[in-house]
């Protein structure tokens, strides 16, 4: 038999495992999705290369380099070849993915801050305020978006802070009426009316309590948003309607469409760009929702 110390200092047998962190937990589901995974390193490294833009191309992207029309893989210092002005296509292609990604950052913040605040002031105070917060979502759902998007860009002179204000004005109302229906569905709860008897404040209720349970689906959508925006950005700048001053993917196919037949890669190089900035996220997006919902979990 062994001594009392002995049994005292041996472990116990079935000693419960410490439950695993919730963010190690999501990082190990998402990495399960092998489609959301391949995106969000295909979104990374498209970030990288906008990060490290200036440091590796540091010279103005819109100053001529080379022959005009130079096709790719001619010339060892144009790989991606040039433009019919002679501007690298591979230094335009880095320099516009940082205009791409910030505006499609930041308009979608924008929209993420008004539809939130105004779906949640909407959903949880309800009765007029509710009604006319509701009416004005539906004011601008009833206009077509592209056509609202066009008229302030141009009413407000191009730039990215028009750009990315105007893509912003049309892209809040969807997460608006979301974040309300969610809002309407959880301030009937007991765990919100109990803070409420316990005297928290409505703000504190709403900002500790509602929004976080909310989180899911608003991440979701605004992943979506910000696919959204850069194909929003991509249209003006195609339409001569983007900031003049710098170089984006939308404003390379504009400029080079002209020479379609005769240098179609002008075009093609940057719709490949766009296709897989525009994918990554979207792959990212259901990654979300499928590591989010819990009625998609097995």
């Amino acid at each position: 038999m062994k001594p009392a110390s002995t049994l005292a200092a041996a472990p116990a047998a079935h000693e419960p495992k410490a439950p695993m962190p919730r963010w190690l937990r999501f990082a190990r589901d998402f990495s399960r999705r092998r489609l959301a995974f391949t995106g969000l390193v295909f979104l990374l490294l498209i970030v990288a290369a906008a990060l490290l833009a200036p440091a590796i191309y540091p010279e103005d992207p819109l100053e001529m380099v080379g022959q005009p029309l130079t096709w790719p893989g001619h010339d060892a210092a144009t790989p991606l070849g040039t433009d019919t002005l002679g501007r690298d296509v591979a230094a335009g292609i880095v320099h516009g993915a940082r205009v791409s990604l910030a505006v499609g950052f930041s308009a979608t913040l924008v929209a993420l801050i008004a539809g939130v605040g105004i779906g949640a002031t909407a959903g949880y105070v309800g009765g007029r305020i509710d009604d006319l917060l509701m009416r004005l979502t539906e004011v601008f759902q009833t206009i077509p978006s592209f056509v609202l998007l066009i008229v302030l860009v141009v009413v407000l002179q191009p730039s990215l802070g028009t750009v990315t204000f105007a893509i912003a004005a049309v892209s809040w109302p969807s997460l608006a009426r979301l974040v309300r229906a969610e809002v309407l569905s959880l301030r009937r709860r007991e765990f919100v009316q109990s803070c409420i008897t316990v005297g928290m404040s409505h703000l504190r209720i709403v900002l500790t309590q509602i929004l976080p349970n909310c989180l899911a689906p608003v991440i979701v959508t605004a992943s979506i948003m910000m696919a959204s925006a850069i194909l929003m950005e991509a249209g003006l700048s195609f339409l001569g309607l983007g900031d003049p001053n710098v170089v984006s993917w939308g404003s390379m196919i504009g400029n080079g469409r002209n020479s379609l037949r005769t240098a179609w890669y002008l075009c093609a190089i940057p719709g490949v760009a766009i296709i897989l900035t525009v994918l990554s996220i979207n792959l990212v997006a259901e990654g979300l929702n499928d590591v989010l919902n819990p009625r998609l979990q097995r």
